[in-house]
């Protein structure tokens, strides 16, 4: 492989760019491919059948082919604002389905290295620490402060840009509360809707762990569900 394409999949996997890296198994050569992109010599003859690899988000040799399809797919990144005690059995939940995490929280006591170890956290209101995130539709949020003024913001955004997944803890009089804010705020019924409020899948206990699981639960279901969306 030249290192002209090295360059470029490190280039892209920074910028957490989706594409896949053809190669051509009967001569070495490679190439980097996302939807729409003109194929070279070496692949153009198989244009269709690439494009379906892809959109499948498929590996592996084209059937019939010596074409070796490999597709670099963005990371799923879950927000949590709030670092509150749920936080830590969400994280430890979370960890063993290899989501990125971020914690914003404004709270610095919250955020110790000794409550949260190998996560990426940022101590500022979620106005501002959005600033510093490169979010797209693969991101979800989870907000669990009951804080109008932290969860809120957070809230504003992941509507605003699109977030696959957006839930909320807490009870359903606090979500009443939450989605009236939003409506004075501007948001449309269809775009509250989406908020999952009270936040995860109903399994009958109210223990701290339990919660956790039921949200990771329902986080890990919306995602199988993206991936399965994407492809169609």
């Amino acid at each position: 492989m030249k290192i002209e394409i090295l360059k470029e999949i490190i280039e892209k996997k920074s910028l957490k760019e989706e594409f896949a890296v053809l190669t051509n198994l009967s001569n070495g050569n490679s190439e980097i491919f996302n939807s729409g992109k003109q194929l070279d010599k070496d692949f153009e003859n198989y244009k269709n059948e690439i494009e379906n690899f892809y959109n499948l988000k498929k590996n592996g040799i084209i059937e019939g082919t010596q074409i070796f399809i490999f597709n670099y797919i963005r990371p799923i990144e879950v927000i949590i604002v709030g670092a509150v005690h749920i936080a830590q059995y969400l994280i430890d939940y979370l960890k063993n389905f290899n989501f990125v995490i971020t914690i914003i929280d404004p709270r610095k006591y919250f955020t110790t290295e000794q409550r949260f170890q190998n996560v990426k956290i940022i101590n500022d209101w979620p106005n501002n620490a959005f600033e510093k995130i490169n979010t797209n539709t693969n991101f979800a949020l989870i907000t669990l402060t009951h804080d109008p003024k932290i969860d809120d913001p957070a809230l504003n955004y992941a509507l605003k840009n699109k977030f696959f997944y957006i839930g909320a803890l807490g009870s359903k009089k606090t979500h009443i509360k939450r989605c009236q804010r939003l409506r004075e705020t501007g948001f449309s019924e269809e775009e509250i809707s989406s908020i999952y409020g009270p936040i995860g899948i109903k399994l009958g206990g109210k223990s701290t762990p339990e919660i956790a699981l039921s949200i990771v639960a329902q986080l890990v279901s919306k995602t199988n569900d993206l991936l399965l969306n994407s492809k169609d």
